[in-house]
C-alpha cells in the first residue's frame, strides 16, 4: 500500500503516458536527464521505467487469472468460530488474538488446530480477516433487540435533536434524572431531577423518592413554583419515566405552549449541558452510595434549596461563544464568566415583580455564609443512620 507521499500505480501510468512523447523525441542525453528524473519522481527502478517506456501501451492489463487462495476453507472455519465465541468483535481487535484463542478452544475441542492451520492464523493480516468475515457479518446472531410493537409510542412523535449551543433564547431546558442507588438497583431509591437552561446557565434540582408518576409529576411542580422565567422547551433522553401519558399530559397542562424534543439513544453528548452538572452539582456531592428513605430525600431538598441560591446567583459560568475549524481541531472561544443571574437579567423577559424578588434574594444573601450552609446540611444527610451504613 502507498504511503501519503508515494504514488499510485494509476498516478504513475498517467505521469508516464505524459513524458513517453517527451521522451522518445529527446537526445540520447537528454533521455538520460529524463529517466533520472521519472526515477525521483515515480520511485520506480531505470530499467523498469525502460520497459514501460518502450511497451506498445501503457494501459494496465485486467488480471487473466485470479489469484490463488491462500488461506484455505480450514482457516476460515476457524476463524469464525474464534469471532463467534469472542461475541463477533472488529478484525482489529480479532487478529492480534486470533491463534492464542483458537490455541485455547481447541483444548475444549471447539476447533481442530493442525500445524498448517496454526502457521496461517500466525501470519494472517488483518485487511485478510476482515475480508472474510465481511461475508458473514450478516449472519451473526445479535442481542435481542425490542420490537416495533413494544416501542414506546408516546416518544414516536417527539423529534430527536439537540439543543445548539448558540441558543440565546431562555427557557430552552435539558432534562435528566440521576439515581441514587449505591451498587443495587433493587427496590425503591432517591432520584435527582435536573434541569439546566442552555443559554443562562440557571439549573434546577429536586430529589424524588421513585421515578414514578406522581414523584416525577410532584418533582416537576416544585420546579415550574421557583422558576423564575417561562419553560419554552424541554429535551430530556428517551427514558419512560419522562415519556408516558401521565407525563405528558401534565407538561399540556401545566406550560402552554411547550416543545417536546429528546435526544438520541446512547447519545449522552445530545444533552451535554445537563450531563456536565449531573457530574459537578449532583455526584460531586453525593458519590455512589445509596439514598433510600423519606429523611434523606427531605436533607437532600434542603440542600438543594441553598445550592440553588448558591450556583444561580454567585456562581459564573462561561459560555461558548465561537468554535472555529482550523486544520484538523476546533478551536473554542468562550465570552467572559457571568452567574446564570446575570445572564437571565442581560437577556430580559422577567416581569418586574421578578425582577424585583431575584434583585432581593442577591443582595440579602451572603455567599460565605451560603457556602458554610451547604456543608453542615451536607454533614448532616451523612450522619444519618442509613447513609452511615451505605458508606461502611
Amino acid at each position: 500500500m502507498p504511503t501519503e507521499d508515494e504514488m499510485t500505480v494509476s498516478e504513475r501510468r498517467k505521469y508516464l503516458k505524459r513524458m513517453k512523447p517527451l521522451y522518445i523525441k529527446a537526445e540520447r542525453t537528454e533521455q538520460s536527464r529524463m529517466l533520472t528524473e521519472m526515477e525521483q519522481v515515480t520511485g520506480l527502478h531505470r530499467k523498469s521505467l525502460l520497459r514501460l517506456l518502450h511497451a506498445p501501451t501503457l494501459e494496465r492489463k485486467k488480471r487473466e487469472k485470479g489469484r490463488g487462495r491462500t488461506y484455505g476453507l480450514a482457516v476460515e472455519q476457524v476463524i469464525l468460530v474464534v469471532w463467534e465465541s469472542l461475541d463477533y468483535v472488529c478484525a482489529e481487535r480479532l487478529t492480534p488474538v486470533l491463534l492464542s484463542t483458537a490455541e485455547h478452544l481447541a483444548r475444549f475441542r471447539s476447533v481442530r488446530l493442525t500445524s498448517e492451520v496454526r502457521e496461517r492464523l500466525a501470519q494472517i493480516s488483518e485487511a485478510t480477516v476482515t475480508r472474510i468475515l465481511y461475508k458473514y457479518r450478516s449472519r451473526k446472531q445479535r442481542l435481542p433487540q425490542k420490537g416495533p410493537e413494544r416501542a414506546n409510542q408516546v416518544r414516536k412523535p417527539v423529534p430527536m435533536k439537540r439543543i445548539p449551543w448558540e441558543t440565546s433564547e431562555t427557557g430552552h431546558f435539558e432534562v435528566d434524572l440521576v439515581q441514587h442507588s449505591g451498587e443495587s438497583g433493587e427496590g425503591i431509591f432517591a432520584f435527582t431531577l435536573q434541569m439546566v437552561d442552555v443559554a443562562t446557565g440557571w439549573s434546577e434540582r429536586v430529589a424524588i423518592l421513585g421515578k414514578g408518576q406522581q414523584a416525577m409529576e410532584g418533582g416537576f411542580r416544585h420546579i415550574l413554583q421557583r422558576l423564575p422565567f417561562a419553560v419554552k422547551e424541554l429535551h430530556p433522553d428517551n427514558g419512560s419515566e419522562f415519556f408516558n401519558h401521565h407525563l405528558v399530559r401534565f407538561w399540556g397542562e401545566a406550560i402552554t405552549g411547550l416543545m417536546l424534543s429528546r435526544s438520541r439513544p446512547y447519545q449522552k453528548n445530545d444533552k451535554r449541558f445537563v450531563e456536565q452538572k449531573n457530574a459537578t452539582l449532583v455526584r460531586q456531592y453525593f458519590g455512589a452510595i445509596r439514598l433510600d428513605i423519606p429523611e434523606q430525600v427531605q436533607a437532600m431538598n434542603a440542600l438543594y434549596e441553598h445550592m440553588w441560591i448558591y450556583y444561580n446567583f454567585f456562581q459564573p459560568v462561561l459560555h461558548l461563544k465561537e468554535k472555529v475549524c482550523q486544520a484538523d481541531k476546533v478551536v473554542r472561544h468562550w465570552d467572559q464568566a457571568q452567574t446564570p443571574y446575570q445572564r437571565l437579567i442581560a437577556a430580559g423577559g422577567q416581569s418586574l415583580d421578578q425582577r424585583t424578588r431575584l434583585q432581593a434574594l442577591y443582595e440579602q444573601t451572603n455567599p460565605m455564609a451560603l457556602r458554610k450552609e451547604i456543608y453542615r446540611l451536607l454533614d448532616a444527610l451523612w450522619d444519618t443512620p442509613c447513609a452511615t451504613a451505605s458508606i461502611a
